[in-house]
């Protein structure tokens, strides 16, 4: 609860509620505006430097996605075949796109030479520019979520095949290709953990005090257990303790 005892738990409800959808999207358009909106969600995303290093390429042409598409599902078996037996018996259940089911593609690509050679705050990180970008991202699919959209994020291309497709100039580095569109509904539980590829660990796990090596175990300052708007559904727990 923050202070003056408020506390906005419909923002809560967008992260706890959010998916990587695949095989949800009905196909149906996105309404002109709010795919504006979720545009400029994105746009106001934290930047190092203010130099908004991002830029959205929106790809509705069939054939350019099913170039992407074919070329995914090579990728995906090279994978595949990298795979023990009992992993590729669970990977063969994990459906990884849903580049043709969705109303369009979105590539989010990293401009490294945006605001340059002077970029407040890069000097001794260069790679804060892209973490901006994957910021946008989440803005993005954040306000898709809240608006009934759903986004899912494809990682399994090359990305000089995938600059290629779109005629990204030298120098431009595709980051992200994300499926938009309207869903039939949302997941309860994501994918990965319903299919049984890898389970959510506990927060308490990745949290330390101080220090890399320490851990939080019994320190009072801070409770890590769920809250009735805080809490993930897990394929041991099929209902929310959210409020809906």
């Amino acid at each position: 609860m923050s202070e003056g005892g408020f506390v906005n738990e419909a923002i809560y409800d967008v992260i706890f509620r959010r998916r990587d959808v695949r095989k949800e999207f009905n196909g149906e358009p996105i309404d002109p505006d709010v795919l504006g909106r979720i545009l400029r969600a994105a746009h106001s995303a934290p930047s190092v430097g203010m130099s908004q290093p991002w830029d959205f390429t929106l790809v509705f042409d069939r054939d350019i996605r099913t170039s992407f598409r074919n070329h995914v599902v090579s990728e995906r078996e090279i994978f595949n075949l990298s795979l023990p037996a009992d992993r590729k018996e669970v990977f063969a259940g994990v459906k990884i796109e849903g580049i043709l089911e969705s109303s369009l593609g979105i590539a989010v690509s990293y401009n490294g030479s945006r605001g340059a050679p002077a970029v407040l705050g890069r000097h001794a990180i260069d790679d804060v520019g892209l973490y901006s970008v994957c910021l946008a991202i989440e803005n993005l699919w954040l306000a898709a979520t809240a608006e009934g959209i759903g986004v899912g994020w494809v990682s399994f291309y090359r990305e000089e095949f995938l600059a290629g497709l779109l005629n990204m100039p030298e120098g431009i580095r595709p980051i992200a290709w994300l499926c938009v569109g309207p869903v039939s509904h949302f997941e309860e539980v994501p994918d990965l953990e319903r299919l049984g590829w890898r389970a959510r660990a506990d927060l308490s796990g990745f949290v330390h005090l101080d220090t890399f090596d320490s851990s939080v175990g019994g320190d009072g300052r801070l409770n890590l257990q769920p809250t009735a708007f805080t809490s993930l559904p897990s394929v041991d727990e099929p209902t929310s303790l959210r409020k809906h």
